[in-house]
């Protein structure tokens, strides 16, 4: 097969979480155990660092890889969802998995994943597992999907277990109530080994005490930590992040890093690990930013540094998928904008009608187009050198502009 073949191939597969959703969540891990017996057991040949939260996992992920990276090891990276590449999921020292690695993988196990039912996710676990190993990575930081107790990426032994904080996400699969979501969470914690959560949060903090305790693990929170760091990621909400990261960097003991690591490997972030899609500014006059915050914790943050921005008028184009709340996110955005409401090129995008129609509820007013690159193109014709459009609501939103 041809990697365009390949993927195809992949994405074809029992139903993948970004398509579909609730559908594509298997709360079993039978199917990764299985795959990873098959290959030899990969995730127990390199050290790991397992990251989860409801939001900053993947900034934080990315952080920690740089700070690694800064202190000269070979360092794995596994994040999902992807923006523009496949690839994008798994990197070594910020270098993507090449294509013909991605290829052979499957064409090699294509009999075995076939019968075994394995879904998109769990192949693509398997598959950054098996590359991490035989390219010998000093340590891998691997991004949790979705959850954690039963994420596929659960099997590794963690030299940390890193969260970040708990939201109301997902909750048709994780739960309803933030303990509940906790309890998921938490599930990535394992016997003896340290845990760092970024915020100390009243409702769950019993949560995480209860597990530590249970698996004789110490507990760290980062936001006792006093002080900060700089990071070249922009949007305010990576001074939370950067804080964990740094301290989980700290908790590393089995590793060499001083804090000349940490302080460059968190101003390197963007170099060392190409990330994208976090206040990511990608044209200046008009000004463009885009960010991938797609909950109510995650658009807080991010939509409260927008209102600190000065412009003559914002544009703000808005997708998002179907299983959000939008009684909860639609109340965060300012009724002084000009909407340009679109749907994520994927089958669980919400319909640009059926948004722009709940937005008028919140006076959000605005005209709704047949895809993301239109209403984009669209506020670049409207928008004056002295605006500001941010672009956002959605990954995939930001993946169609980026």
């Amino acid at each position: 097969m041809t990697y365009k073949e390949t993927l195809q191939w992949m994405f074809a597969q029992l139903p993948m979480y970004q398509r579909e959703g609730k559908a594509a969540f298997k709360k079993d891990l039978t199917n990764i155990l299985a795959l990873s017996k098959a290959l030899d057991y990969p995730e127990k040949k390199f050290k790991s660092i397992h990251v989860g939260g409801t939001n900053g996992k993947g900034s934080t992920s990315h952080m920690l890889a740089s700070i690694l990276q800064e202190a000269g090891y070979k360092v794995g990276l596994y994040t999902s969802p992807h923006l523009k590449n496949f690839t994008e999921r798994i990197r070594i020292n910020g270098q993507e998995i090449p294509k013909h690695k991605v290829t052979t993988f499957i064409t090699k196990h294509k009999q075995f994943l076939e019968q075994q039912g394995l879904s998109f996710f769990e192949m693509t676990v398997g598959l950054a597992f098996d590359y991490f190993a035989s390219e010998r990575v000093d340590v891998a930081v691997v991004e949790v999907g979705l959850g954690g107790r039963l994420d596929s990426t659960n099997i590794i032994t963690p030299e940390l277990s890193v969260v970040t904080n708990i939201g109301l996400d997902h909750t048709d699969m994780l739960g309803e109530t933030l303990p509940e979501i906790a309890f998921e969470k938490a599930g990535i914690i394992k016997n003896n080994i340290s845990v760092v959560v970024g915020e100390r949060q009243p409702e769950v903090q019993k949560v995480f005490a209860n597990k530590a305790q249970e698996t004789f693990s110490e507990l760290f929170y980062a936001s006792d930590v006093i002080g900060q760091y700089k990071t070249d990621l922009l949007g305010n909400y990576q001074i939370k992040n950067a804080k964990t990261a740094a301290l989980a960097a700290e908790k590393l003991h089995r590793f060499k890093i001083d804090n000349n690591h940490i302080k460059q490997g968190l101003l390197h972030v963007v170099r060392n690990t190409n990330l994208k899609g976090r206040w990511q500014i990608i044209q200046d006059s008009p000004k463009v930013i885009c960010d991938t915050a797609h909950n109510k914790e995650g658009l807080e943050i991010v939509l409260n540094q927008l209102k600190k921005e000065s412009y003559q008028k914002l544009h703000i184009v808005l997708g998002v998928v179907s299983d959000k709340k939008l009684d909860t996110i639609l109340p965060l955005f300012p009724e002084n904008a000009q909407y340009y409401f679109c749907s994520p090129a994927i089958s669980r995008g919400l319909p640009e009608q059926e948004l722009r129609e709940k937005a008028l509820d919140f006076n959000l007013v605005g005209k709704k187009y047949a895809s993301v690159k239109k209403a984009f193109k669209s506020a670049l014709h409207h928008a004056n050198q002295q605006d500001v459009i941010y672009v956002g609501g959605s990954t995939f939103v930001v993946a169609e502009i980026i």
